[in-house]
C-alpha cells in the first residue's frame, strides 16, 4: 500500500472536499435551470409572438408589438396605478405597525416570548385562508368589524372607493409581523452604551430615536421594505379572493385574466416581463439607498 506524503494527502483531501461540495451544488443548479431559468427564457420567447395556448394555430413572430400594445393601453396603466396605490398603502402600513410593535417588544416583560410568537402567527397562514377569513370579518350583515365599530352595514369590499384599502389593511395585518421580526433583530443589535451616553447627556426620547435608533435600524428596515415591496407588487391571492371590484384589479389579476381567461399567452408573457422589469428597477433604487445607509 502506497503512502502519500503530507502535501499530497492535503491536496487529495482538498480535491475530495471540493468534489463533495460540487456534488451538493450541482443538483441545486440543475433545479434552478429547469424550474427557473428555462421557463423564464421560454416565456421570453413567447412574449414576441401571438401564441395562444387555447388553440393550435401556428405561432407568428410579432416582435415588440405585444409590448407596445400593452404600454399604450390605458387599462393596463390603470392596473399599474391601482397596484402602486396598493403597494404604498400596504408597505407603509406594515413598516409603521411592524416597527411600532418591535419598539414595544424591545424590552423585558412577562410572557414576552409567548406574545411575540402569537404576533407572528398571521404570517404563517395561507393567504387564501386569510383572505376568506377577513372577507367574513368585513361582511356587512354579520361581520364583526362593522358591529364593533358601529358602522352599520358599510360595504368594505363592495364599495369601489374603499375596497382596495380594505384588502391592503388585511395585508398589513398579515405581514406586519415580518417587519416586526426584522426590526427586533435590528434593535437588539444597537449598542447599549449609545443609549447610556445619550442618557448621561440628558437627550430626550425623540432625539435618541431619530439620532440613534432609527439610523442604526434603517438598513434592516430597508431590507424589510425591499422584500415587502416586491411581494406587494405581485400580490394576487388576497385581492382575487376578497374582492372582484375593478378598483382592486391589480396587475397580477390582469395578468391572470389575460393568460387563463382570454388566452392571450404571448401578450401575457410580455406583461409578465414588464412587471419583472418594474420590480427590478424599484428594487435597484432600494438597494442604492441601502448601500448609502450602510456607509453612514
Amino acid at each position: 500500500m502506497t503512502t502519500l506524503d503530507p502535501r499530497s494527502r492535503a491536496a487529495y483531501r482538498g480535491w475530495s472536499d471540493l468534489t463533495i461540495r460540487n456534488l451538493f451544488v450541482i443538483p441545486t443548479i440543475l433545479f434552478l435551470i429547469v424550474f427557473n431559468i428555462f421557463p423564464l427564457l421560454y416565456s421570453l420567447g413567447y412574449s414576441f409572438t401571438d401564441f395562444r395556448a387555447s388553440t393550435k394555430d401556428p405561432v407568428n413572430f410579432v416582435g415588440l408589438k405585444n409590448y407596445m400594445d400593452l404600454l399604450s393601453d390605458p387599462n393596463i396603466w390603470s392596473n399599474f396605478t391601482i397596484t402602486a396605490q396598493y403597494v404604498i398603502v400596504s408597505v407603509v402600513g406594515q413598516v409603521v405597525v411592524g416597527f411600532g410593535l418591535a419598539l414595544l417588544l424591545n424590552r423585558s416583560f412577562p410572557l414576552k416570548g409567548l406574545v411575540t410568537t402569537l404576533l407572528l402567527l398571521p404570517m404563517m397562514l395561507s393567504m387564501a385562508v386569510v383572505g376568506l377569513f377577513w372577507k367574513l370579518l368585513y361582511d356587512p350583515n354579520f361581520g364583526i368589524i362593522n358591529h364593533t365599530l358601529g358602522l352599520g352595514k358599510l360595504e368594505w369590499l363592495g364599495d369601489p372607493n374603499i375596497a382596495l384599502y380594505a384588502v391592503a389593511l388585511t395585508d398589513i395585518w398579515m405581514w406586519s409581523p415580518f417587519v416586526m421580526l426584522l426590526s427586533l433583530a435590528g434593535l437588539s443589535a444597537v449598542p447599549k452604551h449609545l443609549y447610556e451616553a445619550a442618557s448621561i447627556d440628558r437627550a430626550g426620547r425623540l432625539y435618541t430615536f431619530f439620532r440613534i435608533t432609527l439610523p442604526l435600524v434603517a438598513p434592516i428596515l430597508l431590507i424589510a421594505i425591499i422584500f415587502r415591496t416586491m411581494e406587494a407588487f405581485k400580490t394576487f391571492d388576497l385581492a382575487y379572493v376578497m374582492s372582484g371590484q375593478p378598483t382592486t384589479e391589480v396587475v397580477s389579476i390582469r395578468l391572470y385574466k389575460m393568460a387563463f381567461q382570454e388566452w392571450q399567452t404571448g401578450k401575457s408573457c410580455a406583461l409578465a416581463y414588464i412587471v419583472l422589469i418594474m420590480v427590478l428597477c424599484i428594487t435597484n433604487v432600494y438597494v442604492k439607498y441601502l448601500n448609502k445607509a450602510k456607509e453612514r
